[in-house]
């Protein structure tokens, strides 16, 4: 398929799904640092800004937006789909009226589908049934593919094929293996604590794109040898599924501090595969997993329209199972210690809070606080191996 991507950020959808084989011919994006990644990685296609301003876009057979997140996020403003920034989705609309697209996919997060009662989905799906699309939608974790949790909602809405042969042909059911400090890694926010940890049992909580200042705001990982420490940005780049150094064209623009604000934006390069994947070969939808839709308090985390009824769909956040590798052995860059001003105010709510936590956390950091305060380097123990920064 030829792809225009609207709100295109760096190119996680359009990266997946030229590897899956479809081409980028447009992209669209406004935001400087992003729009410099895009044309150092996308050179062959036509690069456009504000989305406001674009009045046509090349032919083309599948439009990607990965439209701004901000108002619908349970960590941002959630003013919801009317919001200044998640309202711009209506340009989506506009083109694909402008340029009769055949097939539309779109990514956000999943807290849209309890927002305000599901207003944003609401809105969309109306949308796309006025204007004659069949769609479908299915909450995506990218630990089926990577060591990051990262819940996102992917949609596809068609006028040619039927979405739910692309989004529900593929399921696994999602495992979690056992693990132990002193064996695997653990991924968690340290600037959480008090209501909650983020805790990922060998992989990490979702990437986050930092303060609106560019301050970047990356988990934490407790390495089987006790220490504490934040990934480095070419991991951070690795756990979304780009090279390593994909976003270094921001930092040859002088906009080294942003490139973490551009992993957190992204999507996860292996899931647009997948979906790249089923575009180009859909499978089979077994309607035995269909649902009642009428009957839901809420919209589910999958769903699909026929062209006449909406279906509830149940299907894992899993659509393949992937032999990955552990945390530690997925590091290839030496990550940087928790300082002990963070190891400090880390502490100070772990030992305020009500909440459960893993047996020799505590006890963890107050050990990883004293060798910073001391100076002293981490005990003995599975570190990450140093590979190419390639892989």
């Amino acid at each position: 398929m030829r792809v225009a991507g609207l709100f295109a950020g760096i190119g996680g959808l359009e990266s997946g799904l030229t590897a899956a084989g479809h081409e980028a011919e447009a992209l669209v994006e406004s935001w400087t640092p992003a729009a410099t990644v895009l044309a150092a990685r996308f050179p062959g296609a036509t690069l456009r800004g504000d989305v406001r301003e674009v009045e046509s876009l090349p032919a083309h057979d599948l439009m990607t937006a990965g439209f701004p997140c901000q108002d619908l996020s349970q960590a941002g403003r959630t003013a919801g789909i009317g919001g200044a920034k998640s309202g711009l989705v209506d340009n989506v609309f506009r083109l694909m009226d402008a340029s009769a697209t055949p097939t539309v996919l779109l990514e956000n997060v999943s807290f849209m589908l309890r927002l305000d009662g599901g207003a944003a989905m609401t809105r969309l799906t109306a949308a796309f049934e006025e204007r004659g699309y069949r769609w479908a939608y299915r909450t995506v974790d990218s630990l089926a593919f990577l060591p990051q949790r990262r819940q996102r909602v992917f949609l596809v809405a068609s006028r040619v094929l039927d979405p739910a042969e692309v989004l529900f042909a593929d399921e696994a059911m999602p495992t979690e293996s056992e693990t132990d400090l002193a064996t695997h890694a653990h991924g968690f926010y340290w600037n959480e604590g008090i209501r909650g940890l983020g805790w990922g049992r060998d992989c990490v909580p979702t990437l986050k794109n930092g303060s609106t200042l560019g301050i970047p705001s990356p988990p934490a990982i407790l390495l089987p040898s006790g220490e504490i420490v934040t990934p480095e940005i070419r991991d951070a780049e690795r756990l979304q599924g780009f090279p390593a150094d994909w976003t270094r064209p921001a930092a040859e623009i002088g906009l080294e501090r942003l490139r973490w604000s551009l992993v957190g934006n992204a999507v996860s390069v292996p899931v647009a595969r997948w979906v790249g994947e089923r575009l180009a070969r859909p499978g089979t939808h077994d309607r035995g997993r269909d649902r009642d839709l009428a009957e839901a308090a809420r919209w589910p985390l999958a769903a699909r329209f026929d062209g006449t009824r909406r279906h509830g769909v149940a299907v894992s956040t899993h659509p393949l199972r992937h032999d990955r590798p552990g945390l530690t052995d997925f590091l290839a860059h030496p990550g940087k210690p928790l300082s002990l001003r963070a190891t400090e105010g880390f502490l100070g709510r772990l030992r305020r809070t009500q909440l459960r936590l893993p047996v020799g956390l505590l006890e963890r950091v107050v050990a990883h606080g004293e060798r910073r305060m001391e100076g002293r380097p981490a005990p003995p123990g599975r570190r990450p191996a140093t590979r190419r920064a390639a892989e």
